[in-house]
């Protein structure tokens, strides 16, 4: 009786171990699929997603430091070469629509080129602050930035909400066409990232 007893047990556990070993098997010469990306992120000023602002104040006055970091990740499974473009827009100027592979139909006053390796993140520092900034009809205009230590041109108005937006957009080189493009392609599919930070200005007043 005790023999007949076990016989199932053992049935069923030899079934289980079978089970395993034709998995393993499948799995080891099944061709994976693993999903081919980039990712683009901004830090603050230790390198966290927070201390975006002095005192966490986004309103800025002409010359406030705002140290900030760029995160590019390469997830692609070759080397890839990018750049990383930054705009200054206000609060009715067009942002990149990433779902219909749109970049901002503005110019950039600076890029980073970058070259990533396999699974290589990069942080990339971006320190900037208003160097000039005038009112004029009601609107605050910034002239000049310094990033990074370099004086920019971007005359760029904000109207009664002097409210502007900082905006990175994401740019991959394509080796076929020997151009960047707003965006990348993975399994016949078109993908594109951007982000933006807003922020106001205000003036000293006479």
């Amino acid at each position: 009786m005790h023999s007949r007893e076990y016989k199932p047990i053992f049935i069923i556990g030899a079934l289980v171990l079978f089970s395993i070993l034709v998995i393993a098997v499948v799995s080891a010469f099944w061709p994976r699929y693993e999903e081919r990306f980039f990712e683009l992120g901004l830090l603050g000023k230790d390198k966290k997603a927070e201390g975006y602002y002095p005192n966490d104040n986004s309103t800025l006055k002409v010359g406030s430091p705002v140290p900030w970091y760029i995160y590019v990740h390469n997830h692609m499974g070759s080397v890839q070469k990018v750049s990383v473009r930054v705009k200054l827009l206000n609060s009715t100027m067009e942002v990149p629509n990433d779902r219909k592979h749109e970049p901002s139909p503005f110019a950039f006053f600076v890029e980073f080129p970058l070259s990533l390796s396999v699974d290589e993140t990069l942080f990339v520092p971006f320190s900037w602050s208003i160097s000039e900034a005038v009112s004029q009809n009601g609107s605050i205009i910034i002239k000049r930035l310094m990033v990074n230590n370099q004086t920019v041109e971007v005359n760029v108005p904000a109207f009664s909400d002097h409210s502007f937006r900082m905006v990175f957009e994401l740019w991959v080189y394509d080796q076929s066409s020997r151009e960047y493009n707003f965006g990348w392609e993975s399994e016949k599919e078109f993908y594109s990232v951007s982000l933006y930070m807003w922020f106001r200005v205000i003036l000293p007043t006479d």
